[in-house]
């Protein structure tokens, strides 16, 4: 069962996402908030898997709560769902520790597939926030650096991918998610998931965080 915690100023979208999520298997929400500071206290108190927060919220917002729960309860996977698409808030959040970045306007399919892919330790980002990660990336490539791990040493490069591997490492790169890259290619989303993890293992990265700086850098 995948505990989560909705942290959201407005009630009306807790409800809304409650009413969601609490009809899909496996998926028990555990805990409402209005802000950061309750978001803190409920943690302690409901231990959820999953956080889905939003980015501005009064007396403490998304950010600095991310920050927070990275620091006191590593354990807690945040997914920031919000309307904003800003620089500030993107790379804030994922500095401070953030595993997804949802817009409100993304489906409900989206969000409840980005519960299940970061309760399982993978790191979801919606198509506007990964484009705006590569596109910072390419302007400042210096601080963004992703140093190759020794297994990706002797030549284990990009040139060591198959042609569909690589199709899908571009497509991960600018911010598809595994539903619409196996849309594009015709293939099922078990096998674009296999493609990734394998893509991962050759190139030595961790996520498609580290894969998108990784191809923007070549």
């Amino acid at each position: 069962m995948i505990r989560v915690l909705l942290v959201d100023d407005q009630e009306l979208m807790r409800r809304g996402l409650r009413k969601m999520l609490e009809i899909e298997e496996g998926i028990e929400v555990v805990g409402e908030a209005a802000d950061g500071v309750q978001a803190l206290a409920q943690v302690r108190e409901t231990r959820p898997d999953v956080a889905l927060v939003d980015a501005r919220m009064p007396h403490m917002d998304g950010v600095e709560l991310i920050t927070r729960l990275s620091a006191e309860f590593p354990s807690v996977a945040a997914i920031v769902l919000t309307t904003f698409d800003e620089d500030e808030y993107i790379f804030g959040a994922l500095r401070g520790g953030a595993v997804g970045y949802l817009l409100k306007d993304c489906s409900p399919d989206d969000v409840v597939e980005a519960v299940r892919r970061t309760s399982r330790g993978e790191t979801v980002l919606g198509s506007p926030a990964a484009a705006r990660l590569v596109a910072h990336m390419r302007r400042t490539p210096a601080p963004y650096d992703v140093p190759r791990s020794p297994d990706a040493r002797g030549g284990r490069e990009v040139e060591s991918l198959s042609a569909r591997e690589l199709d899908v490492a571009r497509m991960v790169a600018a911010g598809a998610s595994n539903r619409e890259i196996a849309a594009r290619l015709l293939i099922s989303e078990g096998t674009v998931r296999n493609h990734v993890s394998s893509v991962l293992r050759k190139l030595g990265l961790r996520d498609r965080i580290q894969l998108a700086l990784h191809l923007t850098r070549r």
